[in-house]
């Protein structure tokens, strides 16, 4: 089972049908949700593109095989992250944990 993950704000997540496909907005404006296969940039990334955005986010921990869309490993700067071409089942997501910030916005090292 080859993981990659998604961050996705906390009340998003949680007004989602328990029996809907997930669809992060860049599916619409770009055709594909954004996701990485090492955990460890996943600070990096978020830091970078959503340190000003408030609330609660989670990292949705998805299963890149239960996935039914096309999932395309695609280069950005010199790193490959997986682009999921279409929703993802809820039944790919195996395990979704809160991601940790700190009073200014900044994203923390998650506890795996």
């Amino acid at each position: 089972m080859a993981i990659i993950y998604h961050m996705v704000p906390s009340a998003t997540w949680q007004a989602l049908p328990q029996d809907a496909d997930y669809r992060a907005e860049s599916l619409s404006t770009e055709g594909f949700i954004h996701c990485t296969g090492e955990p460890e940039r996943l600070v990096e990334v978020a830091n970078r593109f959503y340190r000003q955005e408030e609330g609660a986010f989670l990292i949705l921990h998805v299963d890149s095989a239960a996935v039914q869309a096309t999932v395309r490993w695609e280069e950005a700067d010199e790193h490959l992250f997986p682009h999921v071409y279409g929703p993802i089942a809820r039944v790919a997501v195996v395990a979704v944990t809160p991601f940790p910030r700190l009073a200014d916005g900044t994203f923390t090292t998650p506890i795996w």
